[in-house]
C-alpha cells in the first residue's frame, strides 16, 4: 500500500472527457490500497459530481473541471473544482424515494448517489467564482448497496 500518493487532473468541461476523471480516481484509489468496493463507489459519486458540473453548471459553455484524489489517513478525498455558477449540493433536498422508479422523472439522482457513495461531502464557494466539492470515502466503510 502507498501512502501519499495525490493527483490532480484539469480537464475541458466536456461529457467525452469524464473517463479521463474516472481513470484517475480509479488509479490513484487502488495505488493506495483501497477495497475495491470503495474504489467502485468513489469512482460512481465522481462521475456524478463531474457531469453535473458539465451539464448543469456550464449548460454547453466553455469552462473546465480539476479534480484532485489522494488517501488521508483513512479516506480517499477526491476534490472537484470548476467556474461554473455556485451551487451547493449539499443543500439539494434528497430526492422521494416513495414514487417508484418507473414514475419518476429521468434524473435528479446524481445527488442521492453522490451521497449513497461517499461518507461526507463538503461545499465551499471558490474563491473568485466556483465551486469546490469534497468528497470523502472511508475505507473501512461498506459497499453503496449495503448502506440504505
Amino acid at each position: 500500500m502507498t501512502l501519499g500518493v495525490r493527483r490532480t487532473l484539469r480537464i475541458p468541461a466536456e461529457l467525452d472527457r469524464v473517463k479521463e476523471v474516472r481513470a484517475l480516481v480509479r488509479d490513484v484509489s487502488g495505488t493506495c490500497g483501497a477495497p475495491e468496493h470503495c474504489v467502485d463507489d468513489l469512482v460512481q459519486a465522481v462521475d456524478e459530481a463531474a457531469t453535473n458540473s458539465i451539464v448543469h453548471g456550464y449548460h454547453g459553455a466553455p469552462g473546465w473541471v480539476e479534480v484532485t484524489a489522494e488517501r488521508v489517513g483513512d479516506s480517499m478525498v477526491v476534490t472537484i473544482a470548476d467556474e461554473a455558477p455556485q451551487f451547493d449540493p449539499t443543500a439539494h433536498p434528497d430526492p422521494d424515494l416513495s414514487i417508484p422508479p418507473g414514475l419518476r422523472r429521468p434524473g435528479g439522482m446524481g445527488i442521492h448517489l453522490m451521497r449513497q457513495a461517499t461518507d461526507r461531502l463538503e461545499y465551499a464557494a471558490r474563491p473568485g467564482g466556483g465551486n469546490v466539492l469534497t468528497m470523502v470515502r472511508r475505507l473501512d466503510s461498506h459497499p453503496m448497496e449495503e448502506r440504505s
